[in-house]
């Protein structure tokens, strides 16, 4: 950061007596409620706004904030309302010490067991995979391999950068059927995909057509040992948050995951993360507002100085930034109830519905039975009856169900934090009667 600037910023006279120096940050604290009793999964459940009457199995899709994320999104809201360009100008071009995205990634990092410098602020899953695709730098005759199984964002960023550069995509499956999928037929069907000339690999961690949670720490571990200069591109957002994993230690080279799910962070937040190695490769493809050396450098008419790092990968502009500088509290609110203990209580929910599925003779339950291959999705179909139809039908229920967005749709129920073991039981019971 340069320090003409920075001495500049942080003076009172700049901004005035209301919000100079640390002024801003203090204000805040001050009104912001401090985290409330997550001891219980009745008191975490009461966080939620959420309308009572109907039993919510779809909340993955994108999440109800939290009350600590609401009181914080309300509370930049205000600042900015009552004063917007000192809030954003001393926020995001303050000292260090008082830098609100700064706070962000180290919050996160935290979380994701990550150095904050490395960590890129995105607004979803999407934005990331698109940052991190379109910014390696691949050449004619250069392949990219997909699974079969990955999103449409992740598929059409590889096919965007690929039409870009010359170079070339191939899909492949690693599972024909979800559910009877094991960890070494994964492994195989990974490393027999694997060509001469492929440089990246992309794949998802926790599958929303299937609910298949791949043990992706393994599939790299086999990959790498085989094939160490291969890439490994990461759709994590499934995974965060519902996983007791730590995301930055997992084995890929590359992750995007939005942070609107899973972790109850504001709508329309998320991150991506790679090493200060893997930045360094990529070309930015937005301009940043997130380094000074970007920004000097174009002041001086030269290219920036060093390497590539997130900062530069972040994308610039100005944002929603009352929801982005709350994602703080919903990492805070997750750190708070525990990673492991909510990764637990998922787990239980979803191994609790599964089981009632089962052996069901027109129910045909598609996510792995095994915890170590599943997370917090539960696909499944019934004879006779299209994924849409139950799922209205599970709505005239007042149960909500969605369907999975791929050329193959599934229903899917998806038991999370707002739920309790009756309400999982009321919604088997209501899929088992549809199948009768």
């Amino acid at each position: 950061m340069d320090l003409t600037r920075r001495r500049f910023l942080a003076s009172p006279l700049a901004f005035g007596g209301a919000v100079a120096g640390s002024g801003l940050l203090a204000a805040l604290a001050a009104e912001t409620a401090p985290m409330p009793d997550l001891s219980t999964w009745n008191s975490v459940r009461a966080q939620f706004a959420l309308d009572p009457a109907v039993d919510h199995f779809a909340s993955f899709f994108i999440a109800s904030h939290p009350a600590p994320v609401r009181e914080s999104i309300e509370s930049w809201r205000r600042a900015m309302d009552r004063d917007p360009f000192h809030v954003i100008e001393q926020g995001m071009f303050e000292d260090e010490a008082h830098n609100v995205p700064l706070k962000v990634q180290a919050a996160i990092a935290q979380y994701i067991g990550a150095r904050p410098e490395d960590i890129a602020l995105t607004r979803a899953t999407t934005e990331g995979l698109a940052l991190i695709y379109l910014g390696l730098p691949l050449r004619p005759g250069d392949e990219v391999v997909a699974t079969t199984h990955d999103h449409y964002s992740h598929h059409e960023s590889i096919r965007f950068a690929t039409e870009r550069t010359g170079a070339t995509m191939r899909k492949i499956p690693l599972y024909e059927e979800a559910s009877t999928a094991t960890l070494d037929s994964l492994v195989s069907h990974l490393l027999a995909g694997i060509g001469p000339k492929t440089r990246v690999v992309g794949m998802t961690w926790v599958h929303s057509s299937t609910g298949m949670r791949l043990p992706v720490r393994e599939l790299v571990q086999a990959l790498k040992s085989k094939h160490p200069d291969i890439l490994v591109v990461l759709d994590g957002v499934h995974g965060i948050g519902a996983v007791d994993e730590v995301l930055a230690t997992i084995g890929a080279d590359y992750i995007s995951a939005g942070t609107h799910k899973w972790i109850f962070a504001p709508r329309g937040t998320g991150i991506a993360w790679s090493s200060a190695e893997g930045w360094a490769r990529l070309r930015p493809i937005i301009p940043t507002f997130s380094e000074w050396e970007s920004y000097t450098a174009w002041t001086e008419d030269r290219p920036p100085n060093g390497p590539n790092n997130a900062a530069r990968m972040t994308p610039g502009g100005f944002h929603a930034f009352e929801h982005q500088w709350s994602m703080t509290a919903a990492f805070g609110m997750h750190q708070a109830m525990g990673r492991a203990r909510v990764a637990t209580r998922i787990h239980e929910l979803n191994t609790r519905l599964k089981s009632q599925l089962a052996g069901h003779p027109k129910l045909r339950v598609h996510t792995p039975e095994s915890p170590d291959l599943s997370a917090g999705l539960v696909a499944f179909e019934i004879d006779g009856m299209k994924p849409e139809d139950i799922v209205k039908r599970l709505g005239e229920q007042k149960i909500v169900a969605s369907t999975s967005p791929y050329a193959v749709p599934y229903a899917r129920l998806a038991p999370a934090l707002v739920n309790t073991p009756e309400q999982v039981d009321r919604a088997a019971r209501a899929v088992i009667a549809l199948a009768r």
